[in-house]
């Protein structure tokens, strides 16, 4: 055989957008990752897995973040109102979206603990994408003169997401009932209250 003949007949090698495209799949189907099931499938080492993803937690964070992404760009496209309440329409949708996804639910409800890392934690990157999208979109209620919020931008953000955590994942947390309409409450109120509110002024 020529050497482009030996090429030719020897499978293309996976990158990484093969392994991505392989967790998605994964996730739907509710299987766990496993990074030495994945490189086999794919025909890679699993050293070379760990150099394009870090660790498992950060793949699955990839494939979350995405997912998140999807579902905010739908809720952005459906909500309704301005201000305040394109906001908060716009989050209330989101966390339904998120309430019913089922491969979500039953990641957090195989380990809530691992779950929770993959989540919430500090380093964690579906936490930052989450906050950096939301504060995008207060930052356009911001411009347009529709919203003027009493905390940072980037401190809004962050508790919004805070928020909606604890009230997304209070099953996996405290043993409690998700409660949608709790957080959007909590995060209407967040947004309503002005930097110039008497309420707010420091003493």
């Amino acid at each position: 055989m020529t050497p482009l003949a030996r090429r030719l007949d020897t499978p293309s090698r996976a990158t990484p957008q093969d392994l991505f495209a392989l967790a998605l799949d994964w996730w739907r189907k509710g299987e766990r990752f496993d990074i030495g099931r994945m490189a086999r499938e794919l025909g890679v080492s699993r050293a070379t897995v760990f150099r394009w993803v870090g660790s498992r937690e950060l793949l699955y964070g990839e494939v979350i973040s995405s997912l998140f992404e999807e579902a905010l760009t739908l809720a952005r496209m459906e909500a309704r109102g301005e201000g305040p309440e394109l906001i908060a329409d716009i989050t209330q949708r989101l966390f339904r979206l998120l309430v019913t996804d089922e491969p979500l639910r039953r990641f957090v409800q195989q380990d809530a603990e691992y779950a929770m890392r993959v989540l919430m934690s500090r380093s964690s990157t579906v936490e930052q994408r989450c906050a950096a999208s939301i504060r995008a979109s207060l930052e356009e209620g911001v411009r347009g003169g529709l919203i003027r919020p009493v905390m940072d931008l980037d401190s809004l953000a962050y508790v919004i997401v805070r928020i909606g955590e604890s009230f997304l994942y209070r099953d996996a947390i405290t043993g409690d009932p998700v409660d949608v309409e709790s957080a959007i409450t909590a995060i209407r109120i967040l947004l309503t209250v002005e930097r110039d509110d008497v309420r707010w002024t420091r003493r």
